[in-house]
This record gives C-alpha cells, sequence and structure tokens, in this order.
C-alpha cells in the first residue's frame, strides 16, 4: 500500500534547521581550526612549563677534572673578574676589604625576599646571577629586587653545563634569559656567571672557548673568591668562617638563594655582614667593585641610613653600583614581557589542569567501577532463572506477556542499498508487525524497492524532504497500533527482536524501551572499532542509567515507544540534532519510565570511513549537547522528571561531555612525561588505565556474549579511535559556544549488513 503525505498539506516552509544549515556549513572548517589550535595552545604552554622546569631540554652532564693546558697561565692566576677588549682577555680581582656578595640560582618566592630582607636591613647591596626559568616564574621577586639598588647577572635559563652545549645553545640561553630580565624589571645586563663555575682557576679546555665568545659579546664573567658552601647545609658557624677572605683580602663571595632550603643561609647572612662590617669590609656589587678599580668610588656601595637603593637606582638604575644593568626597551622589551606573561599562564594553566586531570582520572575510575557493580546488578536481575526453563525460581518477568500487534516505523531517505535487507529482517518477526515505511523525498527508487517486495503488512508512505523527526512523527501518526517501533533504514532485525523489545511495556509506567543495536560491518578495522564502542561504551552504559531510572537515549536504530507517549510530549522535535536524545528527555520528564531490554538486538551499518564516522559523531554529540540544554529545567523540576534532571543529566553532562572533553589532556600529559619525565612510569599508568577499561569491555562483551577476539584491537583503538573522538567532541563544544547550527546529515552506505545467523557472531 502507498501513501503520499505531503508535510503540510502544502509546501512546507523550511525549518529553522534548514535555514541555519548554509551558514553553518560555512562556519565547520574555522571551527574545526579552532578546536586544533585549541589543542595546539595547550601542548604549547606545556612545553613551555616543562622547559622552564628543565623537563625539556635538560641536560645533567656537569664536566670535571678536564685539562687545562691550553688556557692562559696569567688567567688562571688572575682574578675573579674576566672581560675581553677585542679579543684580549684581562682580569681584575676585588679590592681588598671589599666584599661583593652574589647569590645564585635564584630567584625563589620564598628565599629571595627573605634575603633581600637581610641586605636592606643591614643596608647592604649584592649581585644576584639569576636562572631565567626562575625569573620569568618570579617576576615581581626580580623587580622588587632591581628596585632596592641589587644588581643582576645571567646564570643561563636553564642551568646547564655551557662547555657541553652548541654556540647556537649558549646564544639562546643568553637571550632567553635577557628577556626574562627585560620583561621582569625592564632591565638589561652584562654580567654573566657559568653554572657549576667557582674559582677562575678551574677553568679548562673546553670551558674557555665558551668564555672567550661570551667575552666576545661584551659580558664580564664573574667568577668567586670565597665560596660560602651553603648549599651543603653545613651550620651557620660554618657558612660564616667559609665565606670570609683571608688577610683582608677583598672577595666575590658566592651564597645561594634557591637550589633547596636555605635557611641557614638567611640566618648566617645578617651575622656574616656585621662580622665584617666590624672589620671595616666595604659590601658593593659587582658593577660596584669595577668602579673602585677604576678610580670611581661614588655610589658604589649603600651609605649607612639610606633607606632605599644606592646612588641612581632604580629600575635600571644607572648608578655605578648598577653600572653592568642597561633600560631594556624596543622588541627587546616587549618580547620579554610577552615570555613573562606566557610563562604566569603556564604557571596558572598546567598546575590547575593537573589537579583537575586528578578529578577526571578519579571519575573516570569510578565510572568504570560504577558501570561494572550496576552492569553486573541489572544482567543477574534481567536474566533471573532465563535458560531453566519454567516460570518458577523467581524468573524475571516484565508482566503478562506482550502479544499484540505493534507499528513499525521506517524512516528512510535513499536507502536503496538497505531498505530490501531491513525488510526483509522484519517479514521473519516472530511478532505480529505492520511496517510503515517513510520515503522522506527519496530520488534513489527507495520506496519503489520498498514496494516491489510485495509485502503484504508493508505500507509505503511518501513525504517532500522534511527531515528524520519529520519523517517519524508522520509515521506515528498513521500508525494503526499503540506501541510504534522506530528503527533506522539500514538497520535489520533478529527475528525475535520486536517481541523482545515490546515485552517491558507489559508494565504500565514504561512508555519507552531502548534496543540492543550491534555493529553488523564489524570485520573492518573502522567497524570494529565502533563494535567495542557499542559493546562497552553504549549498551554497558544504558545498563547502569536503566537501574538508576535515568536513561538519556533511545538508540534510533531500535527503540520502542507507547504511540501516546510520544503524541503526547509532541512527537519528534526539530530542536536538535539528536531526536533520540530529546525525545527520551521529554518522556522522563512526561513521568514515564524508560528501560533497557538487552535481548532485543539489532544490526545496524556503521560508518565505513572516518570522513563518515566523524560526521555521525558530531551531529551525536552536538545535538546531545542541545537535547541536554532544551531540557536544562529539569534540573529544578520535581518527581521522574527532577530524577533525570538531577541524577541523569550530571551524569551523561560528566562521563559523556567533560570527561571525554579533557581526556585529550590525560594523553597529552601521558606522553610528555614519556618524552620527557619518567618513560617507565608513564608507560605503566597508560597500562594500569588500559588493564582496567580491558577489565570492563571483557566483561561487557561477556554479558553481550560477542566474541572476545575483537579486544585484541583495543590499545589500537586507544591510540588512533579514541583521539577522533575526542576531537569530534571538542568541535561540538566549539560549535555550541559558537552557537552554531547544523541539519540532519546523510551518511554513505553499502548495504552490507544482513541478519546474522545469531547474535554473538
Amino acid at each position: 500500500m502507498t501513501t503520499t503525505t505531503p508535510a503540510r498539506g502544502r509546501r512546507r516552509a523550511p525549518s529553522r534547521m534548514e535555514r541555519a544549515a548554509g551558514r553553518a556549513a560555512a562556519f565547520q572548517k574555522p571551527r574545526v581550526i579552532l578546536a586544533l589550535l585549541l589543542l595546539l595552545a595547550l601542548t604549547s604552554v606545556m612545553l613551555l612549563d616543562g622547559y622552564l622546569r628543565s623537563e625539556i631540554g635538560d641536560d645533567a652532564r656537569v664536566r670535571d677534572g678536564a685539562a687545562y693546558d691550553k688556557v692562559p697561565g696569567r688567567i688562571l692566576d688572575g682574578g675573579p673578574l674576566l672581560t675581553f677588549d677585542h679579543g684580549t682577555a684581562t682580569t681584575q680581582s676585588v679590592p681588598d676589604k671589599t666584599i661583593v656578595l652574589t647569590f645564585d640560582d635564584g630567584p625563589t618566592a620564598t628565599w629571595t625576599p627573605q634575603v633581600l630582607k637581610v641586605l636592606e636591613e643591614n643596608d647592604v647591596d649584592a649581585t644576584f646571577f639569576m636562572v631565567g626559568s626562575m625569573i620569568s616564574r618570579y617576576p615581581g621577586v626580580v623587580k622588587s629586587l632591581v628596585k632596592q639598588g641589587n644588581e643582576v647577572g645571567i646564570h643561563t635559563f636553564t642551568h646547564v653545563d655551557l662547555s657541553y652545549q652548541s654556540a647556537a645553545r649558549l646564544q639562546r640561553e643568553l637571550k632567553q634569559t635577557q628577556l626574562a630580565l627585560a620583561g621582569a624589571a625592564g632591565v638589561t645586563t652584562t654580567l654573566f656567571r657559568a653554572p657549576y663555575s667557582s674559582e677562575i682557576d678551574a677553568v679548562d679546555n673546553y670551558s674557555w672557548p665558551v668564555y672567550q665568545e661570551i667575552g666576545d659579546l661584551g659580558y664580564t664573567s664573574v667568577f668567586v673568591d670565597t665560596d660560602s658552601d651553603d648549599w651543603k647545609k653545613p651550620g651557620v658557624s660554618k657558612i660564616v668562617r667559609w665565606a670570609t677572605p683571608k688577610k683582608n683580602k677583598g672577595a666575590i663571595v658566592l651564597m645561594h638563594d634557591a637550589g633547596g632550603d636555605r635557611s641557614q643561609t638567611i640566618s648566617a647572612l645578617g651575622t656574616y655582614i656585621k662580622k665584617m662590617k666590624a672589620k671595616g669590609y666595604t659590601f658593593t656589587t659587582v658593577s660596584g667593585a669595577q668602579a673602585m678599580l677604576n678610580g670611581n668610588r661614588s655610589g658604589v656601595g649603600r651609605q649607612p641610613g639610606s633607606a632605599g637603593a644606592s646612588a641612581g637606582a632604580g629600575i635600571g638604575g644607572t648608578g655605578a653600583a648598577q653600572a653592568a644593568q642597561h633600560q631594556a626597551a624596543g622588541a627587546t622589551l616587549y618580547e620579554g614581557k610577552a615570555l613573562v606573561y606566557a610563562v604566569a599562564v603556564a604557571e596558572w594553566v598546567v598546575p590547575a589542569l593537573s589537579w583537575f586531570l586528578l578529578v577526571v582520572g578519579i571519575a573516570v575510575m569510578g565510572r568504570f567501577g560504577m558501570m561494572l557493580v550496576l552492569a553486573r546488578r541489572h544482567h543477574r536481575q534481567r536474566n533471573r532463572g532465563r535458560g531453566k526453563g519454567g516460570r518458577g525460581g523467581g524468573r524475571f518477568s516484565w508482566g503478562p506477556a506482550v502479544t499484540r500487534p505493534v507499528s513499525v516505523i521506517v524512516p528512510a531517505y535513499n536507502e536503496k542499498e538497505c531498505i530490501a535487507n531491513t525488510l526483509r529482517s522484519l517479514a521473519k518477526s516472530t511478532h505480529p508487525i505492520e511496517i510503515v515505511v517513510v520515503d522522506d523525498g527519496s530520488d534513489d527508487n527507495t520506496s519503489e524497492i520498498a514496494e516491489s517486495l510485495g509485502m503484504p503488512n508493508v505500507r509505503v508512505v511518501r513525504q517532500e524532504n522534511a527531515g528524520k523527526p519529520a519523517a517519524l512523527n508522520n509515521g506515528v501518526r498513521t500508525a494503526r497500533h499503540d506501541i510504534v517501533v522506530m528503527m533506522d533504514g539500514d538497520t535489520v532485525f533478529e527475528p525475535d527482536a520486536v517481541h523482545q523489545l515490546v515485552q517491558p511495556f507489559a508494565d504500565p509506567e514504561i512508555g519507552a524501551v531502548a534496543g540492543n543495536a550491534k555493529v553488523g560491518n564489524r570485520t573492518t578495522l573502522i567497524g570494529a572499532w565502533q563494535h567495542i564502542e557499542y559493546v562497552m561504551g553504549f549498551n554497558l552504559d544504558r545498563r547502569m542509567y536503566d537501574l538508576l531510572r535515568c536513561m538519556p537515549t533511545i538508540p534510533g536504530a531500535i527503540g520502542a515507544f507507547r504511540r501516546d507517549a510520544v503524541l503526547g510530549v509532541g512527537g519528534m522535535s526539530e530542536d536538535t540534532l539528536a531526536e533520540d536524545t530529546d525525545i527520551t528527555i521529554a518522556l522522563h520528564r512526561a513521568g514515564w519510565r524508560v528501560v533497557y531490554q538487552e535481548h532485543a538486538r539489532a544490526w545496524t551499518e556503521a560508518p565505513g570511513s572516518f570522513r563518515q564516522l566523524w560526521s555521525q559523531r558530531y551531529r551525536w554529540s552536538y545535538g546531545t549537547m542541545q537535547a541536554l540544554w532544551k531540557h536544562r529545567k529539569s534540573l529544578t523540576d520535581k518527581g521522574p522528571s527532577g530524577r533525570f534532571g538531577r541524577v541523569g543529566m550530571p551524569l551523561v553532562v560528566l562521563f559523556q561531555i567533560v570527561t571525554p572533553v579533557f581526556a585529550p589532556l590525560i594523553d597529552v600529559f601521558t606522553g610528555y612525561s614519556m618524552v620527557f619525565v619518567d618513560f617507565r612510569a608513564a608507560l605503566l599508568a597508560w597500562l594500569a588505565v588500559l588493564a582496567v577499561q580491558l577489565v570492563c569491555a571483557a566483561y561487557a562483551f561477556r554479558l553481550d556474549r560477542e566474541k572476545y577476539r575483537y579486544l585484541a584491537m583495543l590499545p589500537l583503538q586507544q591510540l588512533a579511535y579514541r583521539q577522533m573522538m575526542y576531537l569530534v567532541l571538542i568541535h561540538s563544544c566549539v560549535t555550541a559556544l559558537t552557537g552554531g547550527r547544523l541539519r540532519w546529515q546523510k551518511l554513505k552506505r553499502t548495504g552490507e549488513v544482513g541478519t546474522p545467523a545469531r547474535a554473538g557472531r
């Protein structure tokens, strides 16, 4: 029988979704690019943070005991200040009874301010040789340090032994540290101290060329005369004794304001300054000492009672005590500020993400545990006494058997490859049915093929192309029975699928039933991956949601409804792309119960290419977001609607949106850890998560009586397929945030799915 039904009795005006379709199509590429840019930005932030923490590009090698025969003897016997004038090396020593306090490896937010406080209390300036990565992390400390009248020097950006590094790495270490100084305090400097250096007589054949190159760039290399060895934490008295020069000689003294617990250094510093002042010593900076050597003693040290900074000090002061510092300007200043801002973002984002991922990880593990417990309970409850014969022994039953005829609605749009298999599978149904094929304006002879089969219980209803929701509504209106089964035009039912699917309607509280959708074309790699997802992700989830009475979606491939319930909520809505999710939530809100019937199996043709898969899942995920937003008021409703809003909706948001959106971060962190931190530990953590997923998947396969061989593809699925699903969801979130709309999309079908011999194949 054939019926032609116009959508409204006259030419239908375009729906809102169709009117937006053209505009939406133009936005898709930018949204994909934006989603990828978000991931790229996150990766960049992580790489920057890893570089700052020496997890990337770290070289822990330290040279020791090398020969020094190529180093001029006058240099090895010279003073701690090494400069080069047109290639000629010159050294200088600090004047007698003069102390140049220097601090290495900082700044830090804990110890550097305490050092500054002691210096301020004792009217002393010092020179701080700072690590660029630390400068960019604590710019406020550096700014205060310079403003107080202290001097800054470069200690490289990542604290590496430069004798092992290339010329390009050397240049990069210097430039990046200068940029960090410029961004933090608005200054640059010509002072340099190499990591792991000490007295000048320790210069060897490998480090000498480095100092030559640095000198040619205009830097003064600063060594030490006395080393307090405060990093050894020997006690306050030893730090003071080891830092004291002999025979009233002047000295550049080394201490540290970073690298561990510096409480002994803080305690020793004030004692040391008072002791040396009592001996008649003057304190100054490196530039101050150089000025004294050159006969200029003006402004080389802070005078007693001069609260503030030494002469000419300030941000980039020009006094003798800060002569090595220069005001940053131009590109250097702006690039430096950009670096500091980027680091500030990384310093906030990465720890926040780490904590958030911990929460996500706990949620994921909690979900797995909840699914296993509830799925087992669901299976035992619904299969109690099944297969044991008879009805005794507490066998589970929905109630009296439902045997009355039902209507099966098949919406079809250009399904010529599949429609014959679909209808032939329904012809084998063990339950009395009428079949309503709603041809949604097909132009490939779909309706003609349906009619040519000559099946007496098939009616073909033609309509102008109006979309799947309109086709389903048309089918519901023309259905002759009180129970309607909805399926896709590319799906085939097992002979007892309809009978199993309608049995829950023996309970008058049940308004809809979700069936068990199976992937029919699972012989390909992409098909096998979707098969795993259907069994583990969809069907295991539905068991959990069923027990919690908050089923979010009845699959379009196989679902049954009370006709009155569907009409009572206004039918299938065009407001969202996920009409199946939309109608399911609407039924919850209307007070109906929605359940899952695992024994009602249908076989559907899953997308056969990544392009089609992307299109389908994009529509699903975006449509789910639309449906949740549409029904957001259920959060404050009472009764069944409120139950879904306060139980089902948070679970869907957490496990189907939030967790998957941030799941790529787990993979990014794992890959980052494998490459830059601890490969073995990161790999073991990833394998542990995979093992948990494998256990869940194996249990899901056991419940559905599926072959375990497909689980061999699970590791590869985690490495490839899952990443694509993440991008699809992120793409959907971007679309939702930018207010885009999409129309229902048709996938290319092959018609390869036929009725299987049995479900476990």
